[in-house]
């Protein structure tokens, strides 16, 4: 954690400028901190399950998930056809969609599915839509995953998920108030498997649909980039997300929403919307 802040100068001795502000970070950090999440492990499943507490009782976070989660539901074909969803731990989805399948890695209350999204246990062509947010930067053989959903999916069907995006706004959010590691600069699309939702690289989306765009296109043909949408440089942020109190009041979702389209050329998030050719 100290190097994530610091990057190679160690902490001993008299503690450097940069070290000083790694404990004022954490000092914000741990005042912040929702009382639910202080001091849990977040490859926990309870943790998981207390997360799903913290989004229904903070009206602002919660009308952020409605809002992406209208995003996907949106971009789902219309007929027949089961909808996988990797990641249901929040239960938003349920009842939004038909032939819903509700999937986590980590076994939890409320789901029909336990698995891992490098090997999806559906036959070919068999699913109409993988619909998933904040998921891929967790994966560390996303080539693995991409496979499977083009072998899943029938034509026509699509990929639709919400994740963290790159810009200058987000390399200093991400870089230097999130737990989470931020890799831009990462010279691979694969990074350590650590724990199912602790392994990360939160630059990983932006890594392969924006920097290494020409990858992907070579790399899985039956799978067409239809749409990336960025958007949210504020929203997600001030609402304190699922590990932080809300920052502020749901009544002012709406002042920040027109902030985030003033702003727009900040994104912390995209919307990437992938079909099946």
């Amino acid at each position: 954690m100290v190097e994530h802040f610091l990057g190679k100068e160690e902490v001993t001795g008299s503690i450097p400028v940069n070290g000083s502000i790694y404990f004022i970070r954490m000092g914000i950090s741990s005042l912040l901190a929702h009382p639910l999440m202080r001091g849990l492990d977040i490859d926990d499943p309870r943790t998981t399950d207390l997360r799903r507490k913290v989004i229904a009782s903070n009206g602002f976070l919660r009308a952020i998930y409605d809002e992406w989660y209208a995003l996907l539901v949106e971009r789902v074909p219309a007929g027949a056809g089961h909808v996988l969803e990797i990641g249901s731990a929040a239960g938003i989805l349920a009842g939004r969609v038909p032939q819903l399948i509700r999937s986590e890695i980590l076994q939890l209350p409320g789901l029909d599915a336990v698995l891992d999204a490098h090997v999806l246990p559906f036959a070919d062509q068999s699913l109409k839509a993988i619909v998933m947010v904040d998921v891929l930067h967790h994966l560390p053989q996303p080539r693995q995953f991409f496979a499977e959903a083009q072998r899943c999916l029938m034509p026509g069907g699509v990929v639709v998920m919400i994740e963290p995006w790159v810009s200058w706004w987000s390399r200093l959010i991400y870089g230097h108030l999130h737990h989470e590691p931020f890799q831009p600069a990462a010279a691979d699309w694969t990074f350590p498997a650590g724990g199912p939702l602790s392994g990360a690289n939160g630059a990983l989306p932006w890594i392969i649909f924006e920097r290494d765009r020409h990858s992907f296109d070579r790399e899985f043909p039956g799978l067409s980039v239809a749409e990336i949408r960025t958007m949210m440089p504020f929203r997600y942020l001030v609402s304190g997300g699922v590990s932080m109190r809300q920052l502020m009041p749901a009544w002012t979702f709406s002042v920040w929403r027109a902030l985030d389209r003033l702003f727009s050329a900040w994104p912390m998030f995209a919307l990437v919307h992938l079909r099946k050719t």
